[in-house]
């Protein structure tokens, strides 16, 4: 008997190591939503659709005259959101499409007391909108820095998802610094946090009760979560926030530039060691870069003493300088390192960064057999209608090298690096010069954008 007793404390003590954590060692938030859930806040917003007035003459008037008189001239439309409060006299933070809008907001604190709300500003660009209530000594949160967030981190969501007000989420930190489509200015913060609709606007807390998001954006095939979820981290929002504060809207910088992602390929064919920087393929004419001499096949290494990593760095580097402000700018041009000094330009309220070429074209063409496609050259009324005085046009795709770039016929070459095409004979001498099996960068124009793309050259 006590030789099975022996064997069985044995076991257990060979095993345990291998058996999942107790509940002991798993965090506990219930401290942390005790001190931080009376600083969040529920907002509902609603929005008057004036019902159109129709003239006599309009096909619909007698129908809605005789069918619907008793319609009402108004209808509204509700939405719910979440925010928090960042100062003690009610000023809030939350997002702009919660309030986008709106004809009437009204903030619902945890002790249900509710107040009307005015907007200080918005900003559709890093979706953040600044509130004021007519408080005084309000809860409120302290914030975190994001920049020490790990990946793997605990972090949790307090939001009224669907209406329900208060409620807490859990999660971690998938990954930092995402970038998602037609979000060039925030480097998001992916969670697994569950959130839903009515969480938008609402904080995500570190483990220190410390807000280090707002939550955003989710990413759903459902309309529900389904783990992705994207967060909007608070020291951007809160450099937003006070210019929203004491101006009324947000000033960012531009240097008029189009860029794309430095892939392998590319960054081979520009002889760079690694895939780094921001490639810019195309240049608007008479901006910033232009009278700075930056030009298309350029790669932005640095920009104002801040390195670029990823070209996504490139658009928050610069919309964060002061319009006007003299700043260094780090290139790799034709192998080598050059530095140039650019003015950076205000963006306009509702600009885009630039986009600098136009226009399609048509002929019939020569087979350049290295690069596996068919190319004519461009007549001067084509050039013009491309705004461009060189080109050549893609008549077919025969190699696979080519298709795997994805070159489609009607495309235009526009340069190859930093050469602008301007013949068959003289696309034919570069890759000439060019070994076999390497990879050259061409500047390809489709429809109102130009980009670089990356093709092998034949080995054979």
């Amino acid at each position: 008997m006590l030789k099975k007793f022996i064997n069985l404390v044995m076991l257990v003590a060979w095993v345990s190591p291998l058996l999942p954590a107790n509940a002991a060692s798993l965090p506990d938030f219930t401290e942390l939503v005790e001190k931080q859930a009376a600083a969040v806040v529920n907002i509902s917003t609603t929005q008057r659709n004036a019902f159109p007035s129709l003239p006599e003459g309009d096909p619909f008037f007698e129908f809605f005259k005789r069918f619907a008189p008793q319609m009402p001239r108004e209808q509204e439309s509700q939405s719910l959101g979440s925010g928090f409060i960042i100062s003690g006299d009610g000023y809030i933070m939350t997002n702009a499409h919660v309030v986008d809008h709106a004809d009437k907001i009204t903030v619902r604190l945890t002790d249900k007391r509710e107040f009307a709300a005015r907007v200080i500003g918005a900003d559709k660009r890093t979706d953040v909108a600044l509130l004021k209530i007519e408080a005084s000594n309000l809860p409120k949160v302290v914030t975190g820095n994001p920049d020490k967030l790990k990946v793997g981190e605990w972090v949790i969501a307090i939001g009224s998802p669907f209406g329900f007000d208060s409620s807490v989420t859990a999660g971690i930190v998938s990954a930092k610094g995402r970038s998602l489509p037609q979000d060039n200015f925030v480097p998001f913060i992916q969670t697994d946090v569950a959130i839903n609709p009515g969480n938008s606007g609402g904080p995500l807390f570190n483990m220190s009760g410390e807000v280090v998001g707002i939550n955003s954006q989710i990413y759903t095939r459902s309309g529900g979560s389904m783990g992705l979820s994207f967060a909007i981290p608070i020291d951007v929002a809160t450099q937003v926030a006070d210019q929203l504060r004491t101006r009324g809207t947000v000033t960012r910088g531009r240097i008029g530039v189009t860029i794309q992602e430095m892939t392998r390929e590319l960054a081979e064919s520009f002889g760079l060691g690694q895939p780094n920087g921001a490639l810019i393929s195309s240049v608007e004419k008479g901006g910033p870069a232009d009278k700075a001499g930056i030009e298309a096949s350029d790669v932005i290494l640095k920009f104002d003493g801040r390195v670029v990593t990823n070209s996504s760095d490139l658009p928050r580097i610069v919309a964060a300088a002061r319009p006007g402000k003299k700043v260094t700018v780090e290139l790799w041009r034709k192998g080598a390192t050059k530095q140039v000094m650019v003015e950076v330009a205000r963006m306009p309220e509702d600009g885009r960064l630039a986009q600098a070429i136009k226009g399609l074209s048509n002929e019939a063409g020569k087979l350049i057999e290295r690069l596996g496609i068919s190319l004519s050259e461009l007549s001067r009324e084509q050039l013009l209608e491309l705004g461009s005085n060189s080109g050549l046009l893609v008549e077919e795709v025969k190699g696979a090298a080519a298709r795997a770039a994805g070159l489609q016929r009607g495309d235009v070459l526009l340069a190859i690096g930093n050469m602008p095409l301007r013949s068959l004979n003289q696309l034919d001498e570069i890759i000439r010069q060019v070994p076999r099996g390497r990879n050259v960068a061409l500047l390809v124009r489709r429809g109102d954008s130009a980009s670089y793309v990356a093709i092998r050259l034949d080995e054979k």
